[in-house]
């Protein structure tokens, strides 16, 4: 069946391509986040501290989450180590998820740690960092070497 629209036939044969801007946008995301909690220390850290008495945990956390939502992010907007960004978020969004002081936004934050899995499994893809090195180190492996003895 021939596709009625070129937009329709243009996602169907570039699908990976969705992915990476899925990618990107939860790169974006989760930098804005960092970025909202290095603003607003107190708010995460009484979310932390609503958790009970861990002693140091609440401080270690919140450094944790702002450098995990920093790096990663970064890492997640230019694809690289995509998998292993992912999966660093993944604690801390399980975390807000089953915690009570994310109760509010529970269904969005469910979905961002899908989309992280997703990401997690399935890798960068073609407009990465991750694609690029990955592409470059394979090409390299079939040249000539030039200090071959002949």
């Amino acid at each position: 069946m021939k596709d009625t629209f070129p937009l329709n036939h243009w996602i169907k044969t570039h699908g990976d391509l969705a992915l990476d801007l899925v990618r990107v946008y939860l790169g974006v995301g989760l930098m804005i986040k960092s970025f909202y909690f290095m603003s607003h220390s107190d708010e995460l850290l009484g979310r932390l501290d609503s958790m009970g008495s861990l002693w140091f945990a609440p401080a270690i956390l919140q450094h944790y989450i702002v450098l995990a939502h920093l790096v990663g992010g970064i890492c997640l907007i230019f694809g690289l180590f995509t998998r292993t960004a992912a999966l660093i978020q993944l604690p801390v969004l399980l975390g807000a998820t089953l915690s009570a002081a994310a109760r509010e936004s529970v269904e969005f934050t469910a979905l961002i740690t899908f989309l992280l899995v997703l990401l997690s499994v399935y890798g960068a893809g073609r407009w990465s960092l991750d694609h690029w090195l990955a592409k470059r180190d394979f090409e390299k492996l079939f040249e000539p070497d030039a200090h071959a003895v002949k």
